[in-house]
């Protein structure tokens, strides 16, 4: 078990570490050379160009003396943006997870502050520990837990006059910040520009008739039931090798571009290379040429590809987008049961473009339910097995109880600073390790499963990772390392004292938990503002693989916040933070470095880095209420059993109001909140179809909306520097575009995306003077 000393050790290990990588960033974010890596963001809004420099030397190194003494400057302008201006500059998702870490800000500091100042006396004064030192493997720290406090004693009606205090605190917290944030997302979509998502449905398991197509039946059932407000959809299309053939396309023209940018800025001489394997042996022939000639044929099969995949029967998916005339239309269709079998024509809101996950719509409706059973089976047995690599870590955490059954170990142990290593510092970081490609296996789950929009499926892996992390790293840390710590009592003594081992021994778990938060939640934090892996990826790639601007684009890869797994290592904060404030408090402090600190780091990397894949208004909001809610009935459970093992029975029965109370609680605000999240107000769509057609009355929504969920290989794939090739399917090539037989009249309306636009200027923390 980990001593003062230990959490000393580790301490100035993560302190050290993440000091060191904010002090690498703060430089390397200052080189012109690491520019695309520390500000892709105002490069994919226009709103930054690369920097230029008079010399050589001035292009790679900022050689401005100045810029060095105000590195760190970029705190305070990670502050300065406000939440309007974020939402703004990157959306309701982005401003709603901020809200997340400060969210546990104002429910810890003054959790924090009561805790300290009135608990720790409380446990310090008993002094219990000192009587079962023969029997427990203790420290200096657990005297400040609850399991210093002998059974049967008065104080515990402190700890759950606490308990009562910090739950009324949270849901109050809990309640004012669900208020927020659903204001926030119906005010969102209320100012919301014209989306193509509120005139659209996607309707699944379309049954298959004899002597219809797919497009036909649902034209049909469409107009027979919904006549006044049907106006057209798109069919789907199983295209898969038909976007290998695109795919190797957009690399051929990649290759053209390379050369003929060479060749312009040579014009002497024409580029040549060798058609053999890498460019190593073979004819060699002129590149442009060559490649210009490869690109013709490739043309002429994705041309015939593409005619069959349209004229095909088999190629169209019961599958479809469709559209009507009215917002309160598409709410009514996306709301309601269309079919007496509620099996078929199954209907609910099209997620946004940039949004759907294209390669599960072509997964047959029957069998996703299989599917669903299946991952949860694997998920299930990933549990079980992960509890192997937990209790390895366990066993570092707890070298005590391995030294008494296992005493030729002692020597190398007894060392000591290897023995404040072993416990203060590797503990958190094998976990963390075991951890790391974890979310990733999930999301591939996820994907496996059929969700179709991407938001969905990053939900439900960062549910996934949620269980896993209570199952695994709460509950299994705290089970299998009671376990390594007390193995000398277990094996020692009567099977009626093991539950008071048990409740002893909970509350000094706290000393793992200390290690992994300065692990993951100190050093790990400021590692994720320095990006490390994709710095070093953008240059190697820039050495070998940048041949084009539009490759250089690529090579930044800003990426997004990764809610499948910062949402669930979130939850777990709050869960271990709401957890150990009555029963180990002195935790509190490190969980609040970590809210601090996450919040800072985040907040720059979502005005300067990320670039977020989609908007989905918050939807994840709820589960991340519904987490803390748990985290509190985990905590009043726990509670009343560790109260329990210390013979507390006046005081016990006092907590059960707790959990009723706590649950009463959830209930109401998910009736109060929650439909705002799931549901669409007719009231609010009507509203908002008069004002449109107020203000535009002779618009074209057909028009508008004839290629919006058009899949993304049949749109454009020419770059900015080549001639647009469309290639776009229409009525009478196949029932992609309008099937109700009327051509286009006008030209479609632009089709806004989420395009977040705000003044940049504040938020540049140095400028380059460019070359006259």
């Amino acid at each position: 078990m980990a001593t003062l000393e230990d959490i000393g050790v580790s301490a100035f290990i993560n302190i050290a570490s993440a000091f060191a990588f904010l002090l690498a960033f703060a430089l390397l974010r200052i080189q012109p050379l690491n520019d695309r890596v520390y500000f892709p963001k105002w490069y994919i809004t226009g709103s930054r160009t690369s920097p230029r420099s008079r010399n050589f030397v001035g292009k790679f190194v900022n050689l401005r003396v100045t810029t060095y003494l105000t590195f760190l400057n970029w705190m305070p302008q990670a502050l300065k943006m406000s939440e309007a201006e974020i939402i703004s500059h990157a959306g309701v998702d982005s401003a709603v997870f901020l809200r997340i870490y400060t969210l546990g800000l104002k429910i810890f500091v003054p959790i924090t502050v009561v805790a300290l100042l009135i608990l720790i006396p409380v446990n310090v004064s008993d002094g219990t520990l000192s009587f079962l030192k023969r029997d427990l493997v203790t420290s200096n720290i657990d005297k400040l837990s609850i399991s210093n406090v002998r059974p049967q004693s008065i104080r515990f009606f402190v700890h759950i006059g606490l308990e009562y205090l910090f739950t009324l605190w949270t849901c109050f917290l809990l309640f004012k910040e669900y208020d927020i944030v659903a204001s926030m997302r119906l005010r969102f979509l209320a100012s919301q520009r014209r989306r193509v998502e509120q005139f659209t449905v996607v309707v699944q398991n379309v049954p298959r008739s004899s002597g219809k197509s797919v497009s036909d039946s649902v034209e049909h059932f469409f107009k027979t039931n919904h006549p006044e407000h049907y106006l057209c959809h798109q069919a789907v299309y199983n295209a898969n090798k038909y976007a290998v053939i695109v795919r190797r396309r957009h690399r051929l023209q990649n290759w053209l571009d390379y050369y003929q940018l060479k060749f312009e800025r040579h014009p002497e001489k024409r580029p040549t290379s060798k058609i053999g394997f890498c460019g190593l042996w073979g004819e060699r022939v002129d590149s442009i040429d060559y490649y210009k000639e490869q690109i013709k044929i490739l043309d002429k099969r994705m041309a015939v590809e593409r005619e069959k995949v349209i004229k095909d029967p088999k190629s169209i998916l019961p599958v479809a987008f469709v559209s009507f005339n009215s917002r309160w239309g598409a709410a009514v269709c996306a709301q309601t049961q269309q079919s007496k079998n509620p099996t078929l024509w199954l209907t609910n809101w099209a997620p946004e473009p940039r949004d759907i996950f294209w390669k599960n719509l072509a997964i047959p409706f029957v069998s996703l339910t299989i599917r669903k059973l299946v991952i949860s089976l694997l998920v299930f047995a990933l549990v079980f097995f992960y509890m192997i690599p937990i209790a390895f870590v366990q066993s570092l955490a707890n070298l005590e109880g391995l030294e008494r059954v296992a005493p030729f170990l002692r020597p190398v142990i007894e060392l000591k600073f290897i023995k404040s290593f072993l416990q203060g510092f590797l503990p958190g970081l094998a976990l963390k390790m075991f951890l790391y490609i974890l979310p990733t296996v999930l999301v591939i789950m996820s994907k496996i499963e059929g969700y179709i929009a991407i938001s969905t499926l990053e939900r439900r892996a960062a549910a996934k990772y949620y269980y896993f992390m209570l199952v695994n790293v709460f509950l299994g840390s705290i089970i299998t390392g009671t376990a390594f710590q007390q193995l000398h009592s277990f094996m020692h003594q009567s099977a009626t004292q093991i539950p008071r081992t048990i409740g002893v021994s909970i509350p000094m778990k706290a000393t793992f938990f200390i290690t992994y938060i300065m692990v993951d939640g100190w050093a790990g934090i400021a590692a994720e503002i320095l990006r490390l892996k994709p710095l070093v990826l953008y240059h190697l790639k820039n050495m070998f693989l940048v041949k084009t601007n539009r490759d250089r684009e690529r090579a930044m890869d800003p990426g997004s916040v990764e809610f499948p797994e910062t949402l669930p290592t979130l939850q777990l904060y709050f869960l271990l933070g709401i957890v150990y404030a009555v029963v180990t408090p002195i935790l509190l402090p490190f969980i609040l470095v970590f809210f601090a600190l996450a919040y800072l780091v985040y907040r720059h990397q979502i005005i300067n880095v990320y670039n977020q894949q989609y908007e989905s208004v918050a939807a994840f909001w709820p589960h991340v209420h519904s987490r803390i809610i748990a985290a509190l009935l985990i905590s009043q459970l726990l509670l009343m059993g560790l109260l329990s093992t210390k013979e507390a029975a006046n005081s016990t029965p006092l907590l059960v109001v707790l959990p009723v109370f706590t649950l009463a609680f959830h209930k109401y605000c998910k009736h109060r909140f929650e439909p705002a999240f799931r549901r669409h107000p007719l009231e609010e769509a009507m509203a908002k179809d008069l004002a449109e057609r107020e203000e535009e009355p002779n618009l074209n929504l057909k028009a508008y909306l004839a290629d919006a969920y058009l899949h993304p290989i049949f749109r454009s794939f020419a770059s900015e520097e080549e001639e647009v090739v469309q290639v776009r399917a229409d009525k009478h090539q196949s029932p992609v575009a309008s099937p109700s037989g009327s051509e286009l009249s006008s030209p479609s309306p632009p089709h806004h995306a989420y395009r977040y636009e705000v003044n940049t200027q504040h938020y540049y923390s140095y400028h380059y003077e460019a070359e006259p």
